[in-house]
């Protein structure tokens, strides 16, 4: 493997790939049955289509960077390395697509050692791909993207998710959600948490909160808002996001109010 690697000329490589499978996806959803889909724990499903997914992208990764690692959400490849790993969700939102609803995406980022590099997100039905790489800035659809400067939770729009299986903290989480009802302009549920993150890299949501996360939940869409503008910590205001299972983004303006605000629910 070579000591270098050029992260603009695999993102974009990334992003043709994500932006293959996508419209794969799209093309096979009508051919969806109980009889190729599995129940994988409480609530939690696959279908033949993650896995197939997933096997299209973990071998054209392993052509891109060869001797990479994988985290990957159906496990298809399971083996680590010292230096480059590649963090894959198939296809995010697997429920949504299951009932024929938006947003689904595909999620995958490259790690080196200790730190991002490269996340590429790829919405399959409104065809947005957004991406970053390590020296350069967020984009979707070759257009930059930004954060939103809305400066406090009164004018925000929040992005969150159900838990489906880990209720640990069930009760004080329902009860941020009944607060920020009445501190906020609103929240939304998209069901798939690589777009809420998207979302909030753009600024079509000014922030985002979820806990039960999953390194291929996150890694893709937070490094994308991270450099986009993006403060990105889990809920103590540390930097444990991506193995941590909880985590929270927003602009710099608001998120001194929103992480303040989430701490007296959840610690």
């Amino acid at each position: 493997m070579e000591n270098t690697l050029n992260y603009q000329q695999v993102c974009e490589e990334v992003c043709r790939l994500a932006q293959q499978v996508g419209i794969w996806l799209c093309s096979e959803r009508q051919h969806l049955s109980s009889v190729n889909m599995e129940v994988k724990g409480v609530h939690d499903y696959v279908t033949q289509f993650d896995k197939q997914s997933e096997k299209t992208i973990v071998g054209r990764l392993k052509e891109l960077v060869p001797g990479c690692g994988f985290i990957a959400e159906e496990k298809t490849e399971t083996v680590l390395a010292d230096r480059f790993n590649w963090i894959v969700d198939p296809l995010d939102g697997t429920t949504n697509f299951i009932h024929g609803l938006p947003p689904t995406a595909i999620s995958i980022a490259l790690r080196e050692k200790e730190e991002i590099v490269i996340g590429v997100v790829y919405e399959i039905w409104r065809k947005e791909c957004f991406y970053a790489y390590k020296g350069g800035k967020a984009y979707m659809n070759g257009y930059p993207i930004h954060v939103s400067d809305c400066p406090n939770l009164d004018s925000s729009l929040l992005a969150t998710g159900f838990p489906y299986s880990d209720f640990s903290i069930l009760k004080p989480f329902m009860q941020y959600l009944e607060w920020s009802m009445q501190h906020t302009h609103g929240l939304r549920r998209l069901g798939s948490a690589a777009t809420d993150l998207i979302y909030t890299a753009c600024g079509r949501c000014d922030g985002y909160f979820e806990y039960g996360m999953k390194p291929y939940d996150v890694a893709a869409g937070a490094f994308i808002a991270q450099q986009a503008g993006a403060q990105v910590t889990d809920f103590s205001g540390g930097d444990n996001w991506l193995f941590g299972g909880e985590i929270v983004v927003s602009g710099p303006a608001l998120f001194p109010e929103f992480l303040q605000s989430l701490q007296q629910f959840l610690k």
